[in-house]
């Protein structure tokens, strides 16, 4: 897939949501307080910044597209794993050791 080609798909999907929304490109671009040209280059696939597609992207209420890019949750969690080792070393058994000074003249 040319790299060039994911922008044109995400483009169409913008420009399809907004004319299914009934909005014109003036009308979204007040609302997610855009100029016309960054939401036409948007839609046109042409680039745009990641400012200008959240707003958008908001502005046509379709904050879950977003959401989608989230990562999974990592089925490992090193931090976790420090959790149980701190509460072993806590409750061990094991007496502490004792430094003893050496018996002798002071």
């Amino acid at each position: 897939m040319p790299s060039a080609e994911p922008e044109v798909v995400l483009g169409r999907n913008i420009r399809a949501r907004r004319l299914q929304a009934g909005l014109s490109q003036m009308a979204l671009s007040d609302r997610a307080n855009v100029s016309v040209g960054a939401l036409q280059h948007l839609e046109r696939g042409e680039g745009a910044s990641t400012r200008t597609l959240t707003r958008v992207v908001h502005a046509l209420g379709a904050d879950s597209w977003l959401e989608q890019l989230a990562p999974p949750a990592p089925a490992f969690n090193p931090l976790d794993l420090l959790e149980a080792r701190t509460r072993e070393a806590r409750t061990s058994t094991t007496a502490p050791r004792v430094r003893r000074r050496p018996e002798g003249p002071r």
